[in-house]
């Protein structure tokens, strides 16, 4: 996987090469200046949601703003256990992207596993929004699942689908990781 500099700076040259500001860059992001800044000069970890809303507005695809290579698969794409594009979204959690060679997606599959962590259990759920429509499929332990101000407890063979325009995130309860097929749809 691309290294947060290497990601930095091609967000920074396309932003540039499109001519668009780093305070709009900061807005769709849905992040402070302060923060954008950072970001674009490497100095903090990217997350899936605003490497998603950046490769949207900018027209291109999430896999070439993350790797820098357009993918180019037509017809369909095979990747083998465990092989998946890494991408960190969030403190401890692991994506697998499960299509980045297949050109024209409508949806980003990935392979999410979220460590149980103990001091998250009684703390507010770390919400996020992302425009289009999300899957999220238990193969393996539980998550408490949260939906603006709506919470589900989801364990292996559950499904939630939801508005992923609306505030949501997830935790693994249950004293052990959860693993879960999450498929985020375009509009």
């Amino acid at each position: 996987m691309a290294t947060n500099k290497e990601i930095a700076e091609r967000l920074k040259g396309l932003r540039e090469m499109e001519e668009i500001g780093p305070e709009e860059m900061a807005e769709v992001a849905g992040v402070s200046l302060k923060e954008y800044k950072e970001y674009e000069s490497g100095d903090r970890d990217f997350n899936f949601t605003l490497l998603y809303k950046c490769a949207a507005r900018l027209n291109i695809d999430f896999t070439e703003l993350v790797t820098g290579i357009t993918p180019s698969l037509s017809g369909y794409s095979v990747v083998k256990k465990g092989e998946g594009m890494p991408i960190r979204r969030r403190e401890g959690f692991e994506y697998l992207h499960l299509a980045r060679y297949l050109k024209d997606r409508i949806a980003e599959p990935f392979m999410v596993t979220a460590p149980y962590i103990a001091e998250q259990q009684d703390k507010p759920i770390r919400l996020s929004t992302h425009e289009g429509q999300e899957m999220d499929f238990v193969l393996e332990g539980s998550m408490k699942v949260q939906i603006e101000d709506k919470t589900e407890i989801l364990n292996a063979g559950d499904t939630i689908y939801y508005d992923s325009s609306r505030p949501h995130g997830m935790i693994a309860v249950g004293g052990s990781r959860c693993v879960f097929l999450a498929i985020v749809m375009k509009r």
